[in-house]
């Protein structure tokens, strides 16, 4: 299922210890651009016989434009439909055929399809890829692109007005985010705008963003550099260039107070506590810190928040926090799913706190390990999978230029420091923020009601 992932669904964030990636990392890898304008990423992996073929696009909801938004979503379905040389139906069937699969995502910033093969079969991803960057546009009739279209307003209603607090999806970001900014519409779009779609605007969009020099091409697995790299030259070399594409450049935002939203959810079985403060973009200098601040908040069963909350007082069944860092700003999000008839005043008390103690005394030591530890984990399962790895160096080629940033991106853990998590925690996480309760029907007595402070 080719499904939007949910930015707010409450899933546990455990950081498992491990042993600390003391020895400095580094990846294989080759860098060069085709004539066309698309940048290649390859790197060798030969522990299994596979092959991982990852296309990123610069191109997610903060690229389009308020009254027509939903298109990048919308281009994510419209191209898996065939292309010139592939009829309706036939890339997933030729892909299972083979022994493959695929799959694709759209975020904020990016779209990033990929396909997974045998070693042997990898010229069937490259085929199949190229052809529907360079000779999709003929495929984009009314009916096509109405038949999609139809699909995403489904998925819209599956996947967030019936589920458990979608809607906060929907209703967060304009709240968030001042009105026009890039981040202030949800990833899927609204019905209106989706609606009034024309062939004319989805052409046109198709046209500005699906440029190869808008692509970076990953490829990770069994296979030698200097064959893979006469393949991908061979399979794109019709695919014309549409010239260079302007990166996004940071949008930061900010909040004067606190703001509230309280959302009475038909699907949901319990109160749901989110605060939310605006915050940087990825690979901001703060950026990491707030990443460690957040595990020491909310990283596991010995974590601040959810030491307090779930195991102490008992009146929460799960915490997660997370620092949301995209392309051009970021948020620092607190969420806590309170025990049935829970006070969400309650909670949101102690939320604030913890933050107090934890502003005024600092961050320990101990708890900064750990909460390193966890990173360094995470990176070491990253190398583990040659999906992982092919985003990783996606993201890394797209922010520095050079893909091998594993090192890069880990030594901004490295050189934090208790006092450099507590600097972002007073610098970020003060009264600029948002408060949501979502509750169950007839549950609303149950919201945030006074005020909480926030700190300074």
């Amino acid at each position: 299922m080719r499904a939007l992932p949910v930015v707010a669904a409450l899933i546990a964030a455990l950081f498992a210890a491990s042993p600390s990636l003391a020895a400095p990392i580094s990846v294989p890898v080759s860098k060069f651009t085709l004539k066309n304008g698309m940048t290649v990423v390859l790197s060798e992996d030969h522990s299994v016989p596979r092959v991982h073929v990852g296309l990123r696009f610069g191109v997610g909801s903060s690229r389009e434009t308020p009254g027509r938004t939903g298109f990048a979503h919308l281009f994510e379905h419209l191209m898996f439909e065939g292309s010139a040389h592939v009829p309706e139906g036939k890339f997933d069937q030729w892909l299972e055929a083979a022994g493959g699969e695929n799959n694709a995502y759209t975020s904020e910033d990016v779209t990033f399809y990929y396909e997974e093969v045998p070693s042997n079969a990898v010229e069937l991803p490259l085929f199949l890829d190229s052809d529907r960057l360079g000779f999709f546009v003929e495929k984009l009739v009314p009916d096509l692109v109405d038949g999609q279209r139809d699909i995403v307003k489904n998925e819209r209603r599956q996947s967030i007005e019936n589920r458990p607090f979608g809607d906060i999806e929907l209703l967060l970001p304009p709240t968030l985010w001042p009105k026009g900014h890039p981040y202030s519409w949800s990833v899927i779009g609204s019905m209106e705008d989706l609606s009034a779609a024309s062939i004319d605007d989805v052409k046109s969009f198709y046209g500005t963003w699906y440029a190869p020099g808008n692509a970076t091409l990953v490829v990770v697995g069994d296979f030698t550099s200097a064959d893979m790299r006469k393949k991908i030259e061979h399979w794109y070399s019709d695919v014309p260039g549409r010239g260079a594409v302007e990166k996004p450049k940071p949008a930061p935002a900010a909040l004067a107070g606190e703001k509230r939203l309280v959302i009475e959810d038909a699907q949901a079985p319990f109160g749901l506590l989110q605060v939310v403060w605006p915050t940087v973009e990825l690979y901001h200098p703060d950026d990491a810190n707030l990443d460690l601040l957040a595990a020491v908040l909310g990283g596991g069963a010995g974590a601040r928040l959810t030491k307090r909350l779930v195991h102490e007082l008992k009146i929460a069944q799960q915490v997660e926090v997370h620092q949301g860092s995209m392309e051009r700003a970021g948020s620092f999000n607190v969420m806590v799913l309170a025990n049935p008839g829970g006070d969400l005043t309650a909670i949101a008390k102690v939320v604030d706190e913890e933050l107090a103690k934890l502003k005024a005394g600092g961050v320990t030591p101990a708890e900064l390990e750990r909460a390193r530890a966890g990173i360094e984990s995470s990176m070491a399962d990253a190398l583990d999978s040659l999906g992982e790895k092919a985003q990783r160096l996606a993201q890394y080629t797209a922010a520095w230029g050079q893909p091998d940033g594993f090192e890069r991106d880990l030594k901004r853990y490295r050189v934090a420091t208790p006092q450099s998590v507590t600097d972002v925690a007073k610098r970020w996480l003060g009264k600029g923020r948002v408060v949501v309760s979502a509750l169950p029907p007839g549950q609303t007595s149950l919201a945030v009601r006074s005020p909480i402070g926030g700190g300074k």
